[in-house]
């Protein structure tokens, strides 16, 4: 038999820890390799991680709401399989050094919390980054902190555990105000600290820690980049020919719909690699002209919130390809079922506002990108139509093309270019092309 330390893999760029928020096995169980054996949470997303070999699960190192270090030892499993000497323990003594380490980690996260705006220097408890950077941007005192009853190994506050007290938060400091003699149901105003005067009636809705992310990063980019736009209408009647024509086909072949997106996506890419300098980064005077074309796609979740999978190495997939891979990150994404690897690391972004009926808009760009291409929606549209008899006014399908970019480094030329660029490719589209 072989012990097995099961390590916290890699989360994707910028994550160096992840706090546990499920054990899927327990103690004695039997893990086939790529089980999933234990649920993590970074600031960044949720996920799964799964076992590297099949056994039995001797010791769980953690537990719930605890912090784990990107490849840091959480698990220890009895295995038949082969493994490398370096993964192997060879004596008694390993526990004692993991005891050790996560000693030392705790002693780490003191010292990171006395720099947290948030002083915890009297807390008893120990807390998570995760449940630090939750309450800070929730502007949760120490004191009150103190008094979230935990859940957690030692009692101390998981995640679950401080959603579940701002769930009731709203509520509390209305029966505060109550008490007080000022409550929003009475006709008097009341006015907050930012200026809005409360009415009676009115409703007051906590952001989730999503939205606070996407707010904190929108407001990011508008304060880095100086945005600037360029438009260009284009005529798409021989894409929407084409479509009409072989999804049926497609989806019988296929097993997959295909719809504009991964069309509109494929000629995007195409237009990249005709205009490599907005596939960029900055990083402050030196402009970093990435080789991979990773795009990002933004997806709208059923909650209302926004994120945006990558497609890694776009320009390598073909139609078909990437068709696929596009509806499976959107359902995916849907379903709350993403890898932290696969929203992070993209180099442009592609939203399409279409989607939701607007013909057009100026997106925000995607920080550390330098721009973004929103995509209309396609409408029939009345146009002039040029023949060799004159010309004529016909119907056609026409979609609003926004390029916003980073004017920092992307200058009205080739921000103009490239979104022209676009709508040359779509309006020449092949009609008679198989699939």
């Amino acid at each position: 038999m072989a012990i097995y330390k099961l390590k916290l893999p890699k989360m994707g760029e910028g994550v160096i820890e992840a706090s546990i928020t499920a054990w899927t096995k327990n103690v004695g169980d039997r893990i086939e390799e790529d089980d999933t054996i234990v649920e993590v949470a970074t600031d960044k997303v949720d996920s799964e991680v799964p076992s590297e070999v099949s056994g039995i699960l001797k010791e769980r190192l953690f537990e719930e709401g605890d912090t784990v270090k990107i490849g840091e030892t959480f698990a220890i499993i009895e295995t038949d399989k082969e493994v490398e000497t370096e993964e192997i323990i060879q004596n008694p003594e390993i526990k004692i050094e993991e005891e050790t380490k996560k000693v030392s980690i705790e002693k780490v996260d003191e010292h990171q919390r006395e720099t947290e705006k948030i002083s915890l220097k009297n807390a008893d408890r120990f807390y998570s980054p995760l449940v630090r950077n939750i309450a800070k941007s929730e502007g949760i005192s120490a004191e009150e902190l103190e008094q979230i009853h935990g859940t957690g190994k030692e009692g101390r506050v998981t995640k679950n555990d401080i959603f579940k007290y701002l769930e009731n938060r709203v509520g509390t400091k209305q029966i505060e105000k109550k008490q007080m003699g000022t409550t929003i149901s009475q006709p008097t105003e009341i006015e907050s600290p930012s200026g809005i005067v409360m009415e009676n009636g009115d409703e007051i809705i906590e952001m989730d820690r999503m939205r606070k992310l996407i707010a904190k990063h929108m407001l990011h980019s508008k304060q880095t980049s100086p945005h600037v736009q360029s438009f260009v209408e284009a005529d798409v009647t021989r894409i929407v020919n084409w479509r009409n024509k072989i999804k049926d086909q497609f989806f019988k072949r296929e097993g997959e719909k295909i719809t504009f997106t991964p069309i509109l996506l494929y000629f995007v890419v195409k237009t990249i690699k005709d205009y490599p300098m907005v596939n960029i980064q900055l990083d402050g005077d030196k402009i970093i002209k990435k080789k991979n074309i990773n795009l990002g796609m933004a997806v709208a979740l059923p909650n209302g919130n926004l994120i945006v999978p990558v497609i890694k190495n776009a320009d390598q997939f073909s139609l078909v390809g990437l068709t696929k891979k596009v509806n499976d990150l959107a359902k995916r994404a849907r379903e709350n079922k993403l890898k932290p690897d696969e929203i992070v690391g993209g180099t442009y972004t592609v939203t399409n506002i279409g989607s939701f009926g607007n013909i057009a808009g100026t997106a925000i760009i995607n920080q550390p990108q330098v721009a973004i291409m929103a995509l209309g929606a396609i409408r029939k549209m009345p146009a002039v139509i040029e023949t060799f008899e004159g010309d004529m006014i016909g119907i056609r399908q026409k979609m609003i093309l926004s390029h916003s970019y980073d004017h920092r480094v992307v200058d009205g030329m080739l921000g103009g270019l490239f979104v022209k660029r676009l709508a040359e490719y779509l309006e020449n589209f092949d009609g008679d092309m198989d699939i």
